[in-house]
């Protein structure tokens, strides 16, 4: 792509300032009038440093170090401008998005305002290797050359990674309902099912009325919980039109109580969830830990809602009482209701979750390169999902198929690694570590309970993952026939169903296959 380059439009003539009025104490900087070209590198290199250390507190890891990291770079400083350079004129579009927090860096930084100039390397050394010999005959508006604006190989994965990382560390403040996370397309496993079961029961029925009028949710990062608030708010504002749901972040909580304290209107605060709200769901209430006020702020805001009826849904990474930081009066309430935990999926679930996705997205791509990617994200649904955002961006970035070279390359699985096929043998052994028991035991008429169960679990993942045949598992297991092999694979799918320790042992023994 090119695309003609008018002289008269960029070249400007202007004044050069060069005073610079003032600087944090704690970086050693000569105070003096020098214009900017004089500042010494390490000097720049100083606020530099301070700077990414401060974006570093308040932007989510993957994003600081895929756009600042390594790639801002402080160039010169004046009284109104601060100028910063990065590589790419892709990574200059990106840094653009977040120099109001740069600003707001530089004023905690320096304490004083600046117009952040972010300017591109590429774009710039492009500039200066164009030839520009005018001759004198001419004039300014006569003068025009060609650049190359086609974006490189590396700009296009820059891109498509950019569009992986914003899926997978969305923005979480200000939460607001998500119409398209509902029940209908959360994916129910063996290792959820009792979570997605409970939030459909309240959202059915919430509050004094209902069966879980306090429900905790925990679990990893990734796994489904904030799908699940957003479900249940979209299900009561259907059912029950008349109540007010408020989903928030335990974050966005706290940021609100000391908003409205500095201006003495507390009262007000407690006011809002106590009387005017009837669905109060906070994620990540972990993040109240060592936050005293807070904490004081939510045990009110909690006693009160709890004793008027209404329903109470909280998500975590941790069980209450493993929650350093918070009190014991707090972690007693949360364990008032419903505890529940979501376990990472099994493999037919993600195959099922990257299934529902790639409709989502309007994609299509092979069950081996669905079964490619399941087996290598196991434990968080939202950079499994982001895969295919990601493979979605490069296949329409590059033109090029889905296929499973390319699957590799961007997943960075080495292409010369072998696939493990696993056997019957390969599942016992691993289902005879995890419960310590003999393989031998495990191949042996014994009815033992702790025998039979790891035995009933080794031919339900005999059948499961090495796709063997009844009558291939049978006869590996001490000569039983087939019928048995059904019962005991038809026995684990039902305890699945209602018995998160199964769901535990299956995915541990599956994770170390």
């Amino acid at each position: 792509m090119a695309q003609d380059f008018p002289f008269d439009h960029f070249l400007k003539i202007g004044s050069k300032n060069t005073q610079v009025n003032t600087f944090s104490p704690n970086i050693p900087i000569n105070l003096g009038n020098n214009d900017d070209d004089n500042f010494q590198n390490d000097e720049l290199t100083n606020i530099n440093h301070e700077i990414l250390n401060h974006l570093k507190t308040i932007l989510p890891e993957m994003r600081f170090k895929t756009y600042f990291e390594n790639n801002l770079e402080l160039k010169s400083i004046n009284d109104q401008n601060i100028v910063f350079e990065v590589k790419t004129a892709f990574i200059k579009r990106s840094v653009e998005l977040y120099k109001e927090e740069i600003a707001k860096a530089l004023l905690n930084i320096l304490g004083t305002n600046f117009d952040v100039i972010i300017n591109s390397k590429d774009l710039k050394e492009m500039g200066e290797s164009s030839p520009t010999k005018i001759a004198n005959n001419k004039s300014f508006n006569d003068i025009k050359f060609t650049l190359d604006l086609t974006p490189t190989r590396d700009d296009l994965q820059a891109k498509a990674q950019a569009r992986y990382i914003e899926y997978v560390n969305p923005n979480q403040s200000g939460i607001i309902i998500d119409q398209f996370k509902t029940f209908d397309n959360f994916i129910v496993g063996p290792t959820n099912n009792m979570a997605q079961a409970a939030s459909k029961a309240v959202a059915q029925n919430p509050g004094k009325n209902g069966k879980y009028p306090s429900l905790y949710i925990h679990s990893n990062s990734g796994l489904g919980k904030t799908h699940l608030l957003h479900a249940v708010a979209n299900e009561i504002n259907e059912r029950h039109p008349e109540l007010t749901v408020c989903l928030t972040t335990a974050r966005d909580f706290m940021e609100e109580m000391i908003t409205l304290m500095k201006v003495n209107k507390i009262n007000e605060f407690v006011k809002k969830y106590t009387e005017k709200v009837d669905v109060l769901m906070i994620d990540d209430i972990h993040e109240l830990k060592k936050k005293e006020g807070t904490q004081d702020q939510f045990f009110h805001v909690f006693n009160e809602m709890h004793n008027k009826g209404k329903q109470l849904i909280f998500t975590s990474d941790q069980r209450p009482k493993e929650i350093d930081g918070i009190s014991e009066r707090i972690k007693t309430r949360l364990q008032w209701g419903l505890v529940v935990d979501i376990q990472a999926p099994d493999l037919e679930t993600r195959i099922a979750i990257l299934r529902r996705k790639m409709e989502a997205l309007d994609l299509y791509v092979t069950e081996d390169v669905l079964t490619l990617i399941a087996s290598k994200i196991k434990t968080n649904i939202r950079e499994l999902e982001g895969s295919l955002v990601r493979l979605k961006a490069v296949s329409e970035l590059m033109n090029v198929e889905i296929e499973i070279d390319l699957v590799r390359e961007q997943l960075m699985i080495p292409s010369n690694e072998q696939e493990k096929e696993i056997s019957i043998e390969h599942v016992a052994k691993a289902a005879a570590q995890y419960f310590r028991i003999p393989l031998a035991d495990l191949k042996s008429k014994g009815r033992n309970q702790d025998i039979t169960k790891a035995r009933h679990i080794a031919m339900y993942l005999a059948r499961k993952i090495a796709n063997a045949k009844h009558q291939e598992i049978g006869a590996f297991f001490g000569g039983r026939d087939h019928s048995s092999v059904i019962h005991a694979v038809n026995t684990i799918a039902e305890k699945l169903k209602v018995d998160t320790l199964y769901s535990k042992d299956i995915n541990s023994i599956e994770s170390n296959l």
